[in-house]
Order: structure tokens, then sequence, then C-alpha cells
């Protein structure tokens, strides 16, 4: 328990710190942050960093083995419909309890009051819940990935096209923040469950891709509520002129904890129901187990409970303030190069990358080794946060960046070999975890603000972007290592060959 709950505390360190350390250099050199707001990020940090490794032990204590155990139960009944209907009450609970969900639907509902948080969370949720049906549905009747994803995108690009503006952001926003720290080990953990059940050949890209799907989800969702909803998202709400007071740093925390211990509670009970009821029916564990199990989701909320009051009480109110003060600078192009450095920085952070690089270094063969995509990752999404701050400032459209960038991501799926394609579409949430949704999302609609922007067509998208690059990069690497593996063949021939 101890040594796992300080593996998990490197981790996050090794998350948080680097941008910790980058926006207090930030704040002593060019961009001051506002009295006392300092000491609430540092505070904040703190939170977050211990409340994410209470919160990844718990979940591995407690939603990934109860993942694993559902997937397998259920395929091993050879019930579609039960597969089916478990996928998607798992997948709305999960998504609804997904820290990154969380923040996205409050930074959301700030930027446009006219946007309900706990509906835009509903309908967030209820898309993952339909695509998870979907995902696990192909997993069982072996339907080929590529082929849904072209359709599905296909299908959302459309929906998008004829919604308001503002929406488009969101909804591909909503898209990347659903792959966060609870949904990604949970929903990879249901797949292979599936997956190690289902008849299936071998090496085949089965186990992989239910992420890619259930990213799907969320877009489409919240278009369609963008559709119905008649908000007008062009009004620009102004920003706050008169500075708030400014409580002592404890009873700061201390004045947002109550509203997130409710939150958090409301958002895990559904979780914690279902597995009950899924225990009682299906699973049948032993007591020893559930107890464990139990204690995961505790350790969960816990955690769950700090990340939260430090993300609400210090680290997103400081990227937002930073936002304004680089904004306010040279016309907001000094976020160019900040934008470069943070890209990079995020994803070398971020600790499921790590593991997304030793196993693409071990399909490869070794041949795509590590330190390669290590820089190919952290190249492509420095350019994707560069190029979401040259929307802050200039206004332009989203269209412009994810039609061209997911249009080339499903034409590679054509001349990559399918279970790097597979895998890309999942990555797309190791480098849209907790940092991208938490700062610099938040540093994203405060420099919208200041550069005179509307905030919510402007600074919206910018995760999208982020979860986009991988799906490009990882794909472009698989095709280097099957050109690679075939001329090695080829040359193993031709050594044969010889007399």
């Amino acid at each position: 328990m101890i040594s796992n709950l300080t593996a998990k505390l490197k981790e996050s360190v090794i998350s948080v710190l680097p941008i910790m350390v980058i926006v207090i250099l930030l704040h002593l050199t060019i961009a001051p942050l506002p009295a006392g707001q300092i000491s609430q990020y540092i505070v904040g940090g703190v939170l977050l960093i211990l409340g994410l490794s209470v919160f990844l032990m718990g979940a591995d204590l407690g939603m990934v083995p109860f993942g694993q155990r559902v997937g397998s139960t259920l395929t091993r009944r050879r019930n579609l419909l039960l597969i089916m209907a478990a996928s998607f009450a798992i997948g709305f609970a999960i998504t609804i309890a997904e820290p990154d969900v969380q923040v996205l639907a409050v930074q959301v509902s700030g930027a446009a009051p006219g946007i309900d948080k706990d509906m835009l969370l509903v309908m967030i949720a209820s898309g993952v819940g339909i695509f998870l049906l979907i995902g696990t549905a192909r997993i069982v009747l072996q339907i080929p990935l590529r082929r849904l994803f072209i359709i599905f995108y296909a299908l959302v690009f459309l929906a998008c096209a004829f919604v308001d503006p503002g929406f488009v952001g969101v909804a591909f926003d909503s898209g990347g923040a659903t792959t966060g720290p609870i949904t990604v080990p949970f929903i990879m953990a249901l797949g292979i469950g599936v997956a190690a059940t289902a008849a299936r050949k071998e090496g085949d890209d089965s186990s992989f891709g239910l992420v890619g799907l259930a990213s799907i989800g969320p877009i489409a969702a919240v278009a369609i509520m963008g559709f119905f909803s008649g908000v007008d998202l062009s009004i620009v709400v102004p920003p706050e002129k008169a500075a708030k007071a400014m409580l002592p740093l404890a009873a700061h925390f201390w004045h947002v904890l109550p509203e997130v211990v409710y939150e958090i509670t409301l958002a895990l009970l559904p979780l914690l129901v279902i597995f009950f009821v899924f225990q009682a029916l299906l699973l049948r564990l032993p007591f020893q187990q559930v107890k464990r199990m139990v204690f995961g989701f505790v350790y969960a909320w816990a955690g769950l409970v700090l990340f939260m009051t430090g993300v609400k009480g210090g680290f997103s109110p400081a990227g937002e303030s930073l936002g304004m003060a680089l904004g306010a600078l040279g016309d907001g192009w000094v976020l160019l190069p900040v934008g470069l450095i943070l890209g990079a920085v995020v994803v070398c952070a971020e600790p499921a990358v790590w593991v997304l690089n030793e196993q693409v270094e071990e399909l490869s063969g070794g041949h795509i080794k590590r330190k390669i995509m290590l820089s190919a990752l952290s190249i492509s999404i420095a350019l994707a946060v560069f190029l979401g701050m040259i929307r802050v400032i200039s206004g332009g459209s989203i269209w412009w960046i994810v039609l061209p960038g997911y249009g080339l991501a499903l034409l590679l799926t054509f001349f990559c070999p399918r279970l790097f394609t597979a895998i890309a579409f999942d990555s797309g949430g190791v480098a849209s975890g907790p940092m991208a949704t938490t700062f610099i999302l938040s540093l994203t609609l405060g420099a919208s603000k200041a550069v005179g922007g509307n905030p919510i067509t402007d600074a919206f998208g910018m995760i999208a972007m982020i979860a986009m690059a991988p799906l490009i990069t990882i794909q472009i690497l698989g095709m280097i290592f099957h050109h690679i593996g075939k001329k090695q063949a080829k040359a193993a021939r031709a050594r044969e060959a010889q007399p």
C-alpha cells in the first residue's frame, strides 16, 4: 500500500511540478500574478499532487479490477444485449466521476453562463456510454475499427457544421477531457476483459481502440446539445473588473471544500451503486476482494476531493490570471513561445506518456525507441498548443485546424498497421491529461479575455488539439516501423536465398 502510494506520488510530482516551476518563473519575471494568488497556486498545486496520487491508488484498487472483472464476466455470458447495457451504465457513471470532465464543465459554464453545467455533464457521460456500448459490441462482433472511426467522425463533423460555432470547440474538448486518469484505465481494463474472453484472431487490435471510440461520443452529444439549446455563444462575458476580497489562505480553501465534497460524492455514488448491483447479480466476488475494491472507491473519493479543491482553490484561477497577464503583453504574441514550451513540458511530464512509449517500443520490437517517441510527441503537442495560441490571438476558426488534422489522422488509417491505428486513437487521452484541462485551458481562457476575444469560441478547442496530435504522430511512427520491418524481412529472405 505504502509503496503503491509512493509510486503514484512520484508520478504526480513529475506531472505537476514542471508546470508549477514555469508559472513561478513567469510570475517572478514578466507576468506577476495578483497579490496572494501565487500562494493559493502553490497550495492548490500541492493539493492537486496529493489528490491525484490518492485517486490513482484508489483507481488501481477498485475501479480497474472492477472493469476487468465486469468485462470478462459479461463476455462469458455471451449475451450481447447484456454487454451493451452494462457498458452504457458503466461508461455513464465513470465519466461523471472523471475529474477532467468535472473541471471542463466548470470552465464551460463559467465562460458561457447559458450552458448548464449539470446538463453538459449528463450529455458528455451519455455520449461516452453510448460509444462504449458500440465499442464493446465491435470487439465481440469483430467489426473493423478503421471503418467505425471513419463513419463516426464523418457524422460528427457533419453534426458540428450545423451548431453554433462556440459549441464546436466545447464538443471536441469534451472528447479529449473524457480520456482522463479515471476513464482511460477503467475503459482499457473493460476492453481487455472483453477481448480476452471473446473469440478473436491472434495479434489483432481487439484490446485497443475502445478509448478512441468512447472519446467520439461526447463530441456528438455536445453537438446535439448545441443544436437544441438555443444558446447564443457569440455574446462575450466580460472579464471581472473588480478584484474579489482575498480570504486568508486556509479560509480560502476551506470555503471551496463543502461544494467540492458535495459534487464528488454525487459523482461517485452512481458508480458505487453499479458496483454493488453487479456484485449481487453477476460478479459474486469473495468478501476480501469486495472489501479491497470498496476501499479503492473510498481512496478515489478522497483523492478527487483533494484534487478538485486544489484545482478550484488555486490552480485554475492562477492559470487564468497568468493567461490574462501574458495576453496583455505585446498584443499577446508572447503567448506563442510560452505555448511551445508548455506543450513540450506537458507531454514530457505526463506519466501515461511514458507508459505509452514503453508499449510502442515493445510492439515495434525495439525499432521505435522511447526517446524518439517522446521527442515526436513533444514536438507535435508543442505545435498543437502553439496553433491554439494563434487561434486565441487571431480569433481564427477551429475548423481550420481540426478538419485537416482529423482528416489526416483518418487518411493515415489506410496506410498504418491496424494495431498502431488503434493505439494512436487510444493515446489521444494520454496527452490531454489533468494538466491540459486544469491549467493550459485555464491559461488559454484568460489569454482570450485579455486580447479581447470570445473565450468560448477562441479558447475552447485547445484540449482537442492536444489530443489530436498523437493520432497523427503514432500512426506515422507505426508506418515507419512497418517499413523497417518489411526491409528487414526482405534482407533476411535474400540472405536465406544465398548459396
